[in-house]
């Protein structure tokens, strides 16, 4: 009895932490905005415009779909030197914010689906986790 007890609650850590770690995308983008709130909005703003020449735009940006794992390095580790975005170039710092892969992957959702961006891909903590610097 003692074994199927510890078996059965085995079962149910392992099932809830992978719940966790593949959370529904609608939750994933929800943390994501809030993420977005309080550490890309001061430079990217509201609208994921950005600021032309200064902080590109994250709203219809042919660089981040085309780019997914650079955007997800760019955001876990930061970026510096030029990329180009919608045919502008941009050549300025954005500094490593000090996310969780999880945070990196939520906020990649969120931008993902939104402001005219459109993916079908989920980015997860996992996916994270496999870009290196």
């Amino acid at each position: 009895m003692k074994l199927l007890s510890l078996i059965f609650g085995l079962f149910l850590f392992f099932k809830i932490s992978w719940l966790h770690q593949n959370k529904p995308l609608e939750e994933s983008i929800a943390d994501g905005e809030e993420i977005y709130q309080d550490f890309c909005v001061q430079c990217h703003l509201d609208s994921g415009e950005g600021v032309s020449g200064v902080f590109p735009p994250l709203a219809d940006s042919d660089y981040l779909l085309n780019n997914i794992d650079l955007s997800i390095k760019g955001i876990k580790y930061g970026l510096n030197g030029p990329i180009e975005v919608n045919g502008e170039t941009y050549d300025g710092v954005m500094q490593n914010q000090g996310l969780e892969e999880e945070e990196v992957a939520d906020v990649m959702n969120y931008i993902l689906n939104n402001w005219g961006n459109s993916s079908k891909q989920i980015i997860t903590p996992q996916r994270v986790s496999q870009i290196h610097e």
